[in-house]
């Protein structure tokens, strides 16, 4: 829908800049992102600025433009990292054009200098109890084939604390024993980091179940499963996995529910239980264990302050 102009207009792309250039400037612009959430991220919000910009006939690729997209992405009620995300990409395919020489460098300097959403406090999600993770997963039918599924993935996100593109990439022989437990091996995540994922003995049932009933051998464990319950060759996409987490969140009564709460509620559940915070890091590939104290999410206890555990005397 046009947001730049009126809606009866035509809508082709300004003289100055055309549709194949902003889409092979778009292109240019994936390739040198080398995560693949990223570049899924990028393409989403560039194809969307390129969608609306091409709306209005009568415009160029401009600071101008830039600053009233922004003013449109506020109007949705976006978050403020959200719409810092879709200007990020805006700038580098800004950059792109001018590096293929269908923008000048001037146009690209002031497309760069379009300020961001300033950012209140840190949005950190959402975690469940071990009731609430117990509730969630009995909610899943498991008497279907793509029962079965859903149940074993809502199973590896709050018990493994995948993201779901590793849930939607995992593979049949990256299930191993090591140590006499069964692992996850070489699963690579964000930032190109590879790690070992132990599987706990009721995950590796939900999976068994799904791997028996679908007789799945190899290639992508999780594939799409039709109404009519039949088995596809196709593997899943992150879409899947989202409506699988959201569709359960609806059956179990649980509000608000993204997948990526669920490895936070991981990581959560596991400190609650003893786990060590090095060990939570390595489990879910943080490269600091910073982020892995932010997945926590713990608040300072004022009523038991840890300092109060040891006492000093005075005489």
């Amino acid at each position: 829908m046009p947001i730049f102009g009126s809606q009866n207009e035509p809508s082709n792309c300004p003289p100055g800049l055309t549709v194949p250039e902003l889409e092979q400037s778009k292109a240019s612009v994936l390739a040198t992102l080398p995560s693949s959430h990223s570049r899924r991220s990028y393409g989403y919000a560039i194809a969307r600025f390129i969608q609306c910009y091409c709306s209005e006939p009568r415009l160029g690729f401009n600071r101008s433009v830039v600053v009233r997209y922004r003013s449109h992405l506020e109007s949705l009620a976006l978050s403020a990292a959200t719409i810092n995300l879709h200007l990020s990409a805006i700038r580098r395919l800004a950059d792109e054009s001018a590096e293929s020489g269908w923008l000048s460098p001037e146009l690209a300097t002031g497309i760069r200098r379009v300020r961001g959403v300033r950012q209140l406090g840190r949005r950190i999600g959402n975690w469940l109890t071990r009731d609430q993770a117990q509730q969630l997963l009995g909610s899943v039918d498991r008497n279907t084939l793509r029962g079965k599924r859903d149940s074993a993935v809502m199973g590896l996100l709050p018990g493994c604390g995948l993201r779901r593109s590793e849930v939607a990439s995992l593979r049949v022989d990256q299930l191993q024993l090591r140590e006499s437990h069964c692992v996850i091996v070489d699963l690579t995540g964000k930032g190109g980091r590879v790690r070992t994922v132990p599987v706990p003995a009721w995950c590796k049932e939900l999976l068994d179940l799904w791997i028996t009933a679908s007789a799945v051998k190899g290639g992508k464990i999780f594939r799409q499963v039709r109404k009519n319950g039949s088995l596809q060759e196709a593997g899943v996409t992150v879409n899947v996995v989202w409506d699988v987490v959201k569709q359960s969140a609806k059956n179990a009564g649980i509000d608000h529910l993204a997948p990526h709460d669920l490895r936070r509620s991981c990581a959560r559940l596991c400190h609650e239980s003893g786990g060590e915070l090095e060990q939570i890091q390595f489990l879910l590939g943080h490269a600091s264990v910073l982020t892995t104290e932010r997945y926590l999410g713990f608040k300072q206890k004022l009523r038991e302050p840890v300092n109060d555990r040891f006492q000093i005397s005075l005489s």
